[in-house]
């Protein structure tokens, strides 16, 4: 590491000269640090220096080993190189150096900024190649006599620490010890003036935690996946050096650091098979990797950059037993504990006291095997003297420090008979830096969570991919998994098996749904859109502010959004959003007529009005016609009333949204230090208003949110990550785009426009159309090169936008936005199926927290926990596609309908909603649910006491009705009868079954009131009111139940004659 550049250089006109020499100083850093450093000395010269009237500090020669010295730290600190064989000795007035020509005038460039920062005297020593120096040692030994403040012997402070190296340095060495000086050791000094770093040192040290971070995640995790996925047998020092090697050359894993500013901070550590030592003098030793059940890998690897180090240490887990689960759990709370405390004017001892206090609380049989402090101070040094995070250091944090934050468990007993995994041991390491009101993890990139960590292995899959992470309850990734969809003793069926988890939720439905209602949860609707009052559209504020009239002619008056009209001689003025329509028309005889009809209260589709209930008693002018024999100013008049109206209804339109749109935060811009993670020619859905051409912009990720912008400087929008509710990534497979989308918690304006969705997206194929007419060859050499010049574009853009999503995600995988939970999720089509959301069919994928519809507007995006239930209706042989009715928590929200489903996607959406935990029924109708949820919102507790959402359980029904004809004879509209003799309208407002077949219902009405009934319908009526009454024997809990579903649609009502004789006429079916 001699001689190497800080790697921050500053303009050409604050170096110093470079003439031959390769290096120069920065003179910027040198002045401000000089300033630091002696201000530091004179603050605290006798708590921290020794009392020091002078202090020589000397570096040894070059060395291939890695060590860390704090006189090699302050030449860097200071100068930005490392200086060896030089002596310095910094005293009041004068600083001295005793080096080589060529390191003199290297340090020569130094003397003017120091005279001019601090009005001290820069005195070379320059060293000839043969002579041993003792004569110029003689010289500063007697400059240090002369500008000592003590009277009789001057104090000198030295690092004590540090035996010298070479010839020059132990003959330094001796004459200090034997000069007539009183020597003090002042490494406590330079700790303390090391520990706060400045904005310069930060960027290093993130620089460097991102490199060491970067390589755990994106080189060391693969590799080991790897090894354990085609059972590999590699040694712990093979690791190291791939490692090592992956550090040193940064664009190996796409990170843009210039190697030569890169170095390791020790050679990378891998331990695994029972030997563990969480001391940071470790070593990989020759051992195999061991990855059997229940075994352990730690990993630590710290790199640094410009000199400055960083260290990230992680611990895998391999078919964990619960101890190790439950300690690794325990481990990675007490070490959140601990960076947690890391705050300034908190003392150092507050981060270990904080991770005991964890392992005392949750695990008090772990605490003996606690590691004995939880890391130490982290910069030019790896391990910096004095900031050791121990329980008994009272030094107090402040802002800047960065440590290495280290806690493990050492030795663990394991309930294992194997001698590799009877003792185990897990670390946990990160950078902090301790920031102003929160520390900030730096190599947060890299994931300790448990699901990240701990691997498990499934040797009974036949085709056994790589060691995936135990897969959560509510995730639909484990849909995959065998074992959710098997018992333990596969001796269940998969129905069966699902058969019995979905009563088990229907139990568990139940219960939150009953103490839901029971706290009168159930949800508030959208509150209604304001409608802007009439009144408070003025277009003149008093008679003076009217135009002069020019003629007795209609006049618009743009400037004021007003049309004059001449009426009895006057021009009498009218806002043009009282206007409802314009229109003109010319007879045979060249006469033009132009009506024009206002909004009045109390009109059909006009309104609401404030006003009405206001000034009850007003006369509204409802309509006013005018004759012309001019047909262009009649046209042109039309016309701009038209354009006015237009614009104001826009703007109006536009001012109502934004009057319920929720106050956000502003967005904090990237610094000019940190560049936003940035993706360019994006088209954005809703699009910008405006009749102009349409342009791409760029999408940029800042400090707490995104901006999307064009190089119109009016279309822009900022979405805050606070405001996101799902973040969605949809590579282009089968569809033409690729895309980013934004669900939203609260509306936000794009143009004009108020939407809870944004997406952003890039067309992958360009739409082309050949003129040559006739089909081309599917061998033409021309059309297979354009189609692989199309798959080389849409694997581009793909792999563009999922660079960007993973920086995304990685910045959002920080501490500040730990409570947002925010990550891209990506659709999974294999899962996916075909269906009619809206008004076409569209192809509707699940995600893991979502069921989404992103490709075709509007767009569809559900959020799993939010569901209620899931009914599927129109399920019974013989149809080809079925619906589904999507029930809300939130009863006051509609239920969403996702119809045409074809049959063969049924078994699979049963077995995806199975996997996620949502209830779902079956039934062979459509139902109205809209007066369902209300029955159920005016009286829940009968709906409780009914047994809640059985009434829609299709085989409770079918047992019920066995020896029912109509049971097998499934739906037909013609035995619908109404249960009461209620008008048509009332039966219409109660219908709880959907039919398609209104048109023919209405035209059969009259058919069916003349005809009697057959003796077929007369036994059918008299078993209905057979299983209505029930027999003696049943029992109460099922004459409750099968009421329930007679109230619901589930089984058929009583047929009764009208007055005629006839039948009475029946409700429509909806």
């Amino acid at each position: 590491m001699a001689d190497r550049g800080n790697g921050n250089p500053k303009p050409s006109d604050t170096k110093a000269p470079l003439a031959t020499n390769a290096y120069a100083i920065n003179l910027d850093n040198f002045r401000k640090r000089l300033k630091i450093f002696y201000s530091h000395w004179n603050d605290n010269n006798n708590d921290l220096w020794g009392a020091a009237d002078a202090l020589a500090i000397a570096t040894p020669p070059a060395s291939e080993d890695l060590r860390y010295l704090k006189s090699s730290a302050l030449n860097i600190w200071l100068f930005g190189y490392e200086f060896p064989e030089t002596i310095m000795v910094f005293m009041r007035k004068q600083i001295h150096f005793l080096c080589s020509q060529k390191k003199a005038s290297l340090l020569d460039s130094v003397r003017k900024s120091a005279q001019k920062v601090m009005d001290i005297e820069i005195v070379m020593h320059v060293k000839a190649k043969n002579d041993d120096g003792t004569g110029l040692m003689d010289n500063m030994f007697r400059a240090i006599h002369s500008q000592s403040n003590s009277n009789d012997t001057p104090i000198v402070g030295h690092i004590a620490r540090e035996a010298p190296e070479g010839t020059l340095l132990e003959t330094w060495a001796e004459k200090l010890r034997n000069a007539d000086f009183q020597l003090s050791d002042v490494t406590n000094g330079f700790s303390d003036l090391f520990a706060v770093k400045d904005v310069s040192e930060l960027t290093n040290v993130k620089k460097a935690a991102f490199l060491t971070s970067s390589v755990m995640k994106h080189f060391v995790v693969p590799q080991l996946e790897r090894i354990i996925d085609e059972e590999k047998k590699v040694s712990h020092s093979s690791l190291m050096e791939d490692t090592e090697q992956a550090i040193l050359e940064p664009a190996r894993i796409r990170v843009k650091l210039k190697a030569e500013n890169v170095d390791i901070c020790y050679p990378p550590i891998f331990q695994s098979g029972g030997q563990f030592d969480l001391k940071p003098s470790a070593s990989s030793n020759d051992e195999n990797l061991y990855y059997d059940s229940t075994s352990v890998i730690i990993c630590a690897i710290g790199s640094r950059y410009n000199s400055y180090c960083s260290n990230v240490a992680r611990t895998f887990l391999f078919d964990a037993n619960a101890v190790q689960i439950k300690a690794y759990e325990v481990l990675l709370k007490a070490q959140e504990a601990a960076i947690g405390a890391l705050k300034p004017g908190n003392k150092v001892s507050a981060a270990y006291q904080a991770a005991v206090a964890v392992v005392e609380k949750d695990a008090p049989t772990l605490v003996a095997n606690l590691t004995k402090s939880a890391g130490t101070g982290i910069g030019l040094e790896f391990r910096e003297s004095g900031l050791s995070l121990n329980a008994k250091n009272d030094r107090i944090l402040k802002e800047g420090m960065v440590l290495n934050v280290s806690l493990g468990f050492q030795n663990l007993m394991s309930d294992t008979k194997n001698s590799k995994t009877e003792k185990v041991s897990l670390l946990l390491a990160d950078t902090v830096i301790v920031g102003e009101k929160a520390p900030e993890v730096v190599t947060s990139i890299s994931s300790k969570a448990v699901k990240d960590v701990a691997y498990s292995f499934n040797e009974d899959d036949e085709e056994e991919e790589r060691p995936k992470v135990k897969p959560k309850v509510n995730n639909v990734e484990a849909f995959s998994s065998k074992a959710t969809l098997r018992s333990d003793n596969q001796e269940m069926s998969k129905e069966e098996a699902r058969r019995q988890h979905q009563a088990e939720l229907a139990r568990q439905k139940n219960e939150e749904t009953a103490r839901r209602l029971a706290g009168g949860g159930s949800g508030m609707g959208e509150n209604q859109r304001a409608v802007r009052s009439t009144g408070d559209l003025i277009a003149y504020k008093n008679v003076n502010d009217l135009p002069p009239p020019r003629d007795l002619m209609i006049q618009i008056d743009q400037k004021n959004e007003a049309i004059l009209l001449p009426i009895y001689g006057s021009m009498v003025p009218f806002h043009v959003a009282t206007v409802k329509s314009v229109s003109s028309q010319q007879d045979t005889n060249r006469t033009c007529y132009i009506r024009i009809i206002f909004n009045v209260p109390g009109t059909p589709f006009s309104p609401h009005d404030a006003n009405s209930m206001k000034f009850q008693g007003s006369i509204y002018l409802k309509e006013v016609s005018f004759r012309s024999k001019d047909p262009r100013h009649i046209s042109e008049v039309v016309q701009i009333i038209k354009t006015l109206r237009r614009q104001v209804a826009s703007r109006e339109s536009e001012r109502a949204e934004r009057a319920t749109l929720v106050t956000q935060e502003k967005l904090q811009l990237a610094g000019a230090k940190f560049k936003p993670i940035r993706l360019s020619d994006l088209w954005i859905r809703p699009p910008f208003g405006g009749r102009g051409r349409k342009m791409t912009g760029t999408l940029e990720a800042h400090t707490n949110g995104f901006r999307y912008s064009t190089s119109r400087p009016d279309e822009r929008v900022d979405i805050l990550f606070g405001n996101i509710k799902h973040a969605f990534f949809q590579p282009a497979e089968k569809e033409m785009i690729t895309l980013l989308h934004f669900h939203l918690h609260n509306h936000i304006m794009v143009g004009n426009r108020k939407t809870k969705d944004v997406q952003f997206y890039v067309e992958v194929m360009d739409v082309v159309q050949t003129l040559g007419g006739g089909r081309r060859s599917a061998y033409d050499p021309d059309e297979i090169e354009e189609e692989q010049r199309e798959r080389d574009r849409k694997n581009k853009i793909n792999m563009d936008f999922q660079n960007f999503v993973n920086r995304v995600n990685d910045l959002w995988g920080q501490p500040q936005f730990k409570g947002l939970v925010l990550e891209f999720d990506q659709p999974l089509r294999e899962l996916g199926f075909h269906g009619v959301p809206y008004k076409t069919s569209a192809f509707i994928v699940p995600t893991s927290s979502c069921l989404v519809e992103l490709i075709e507007t509007p767009f569809l995006v559900i959020t799993l926990s939010e569901i209620e239930i899931v009914n599927l209706e129109r399920v019974g042989l013989g149809q080809k596609n079925f619906d589904m009715a999507i029930v809300f928590k939130d009863f006051k929200r509609d239920v969403l309908r996702i119809d045409s489903i074809p049959s063969t996607s049924l078994d699979g959406i049963k077995e995806w909603l199975d996997t996620t935990d949502i209830k779902y029924y079956e039934s062979r109708l459509n139902l109205n649910w809209r007066p369902i949820l209300k029955t159920i919102t005016d009286d829940p507790e009968k709906f409780i006491e009914d047994g809640g959402w059985e009434f829609l359980n299709l085989e409770v029904s079918d047992s019920d009705s066995d020896n029912s004809e109509e049971s097998d004879q499934g739906y037909e509209p013609s035995d619908v009868q109404s249960d009461s003799g209620s008008d048509d309208e009332d039966a219409d407002s109660e219908s709880l079954v959907e039919s398609e077949d209104d048109e023919e219902e209405d035209s059969e009405e009259d058919s069916e009131e003349e005809k009697g009934k057959t003796w077929e319908e007369l036994e059918r009526e008299a078993s209905n009111a057979d299983r209505e009454r029930g027999d003696e024997s049943d029992s109460e809990e099922e004459r409750k139940r099968r009421k329930m579903k007679t109230s619901f649609g589930k089984a058929r009502v009583p047929e009764k004659r009208s007055s005629s004789g006839g039948l009475p006429k029946r409700p429509k079916l909806r």
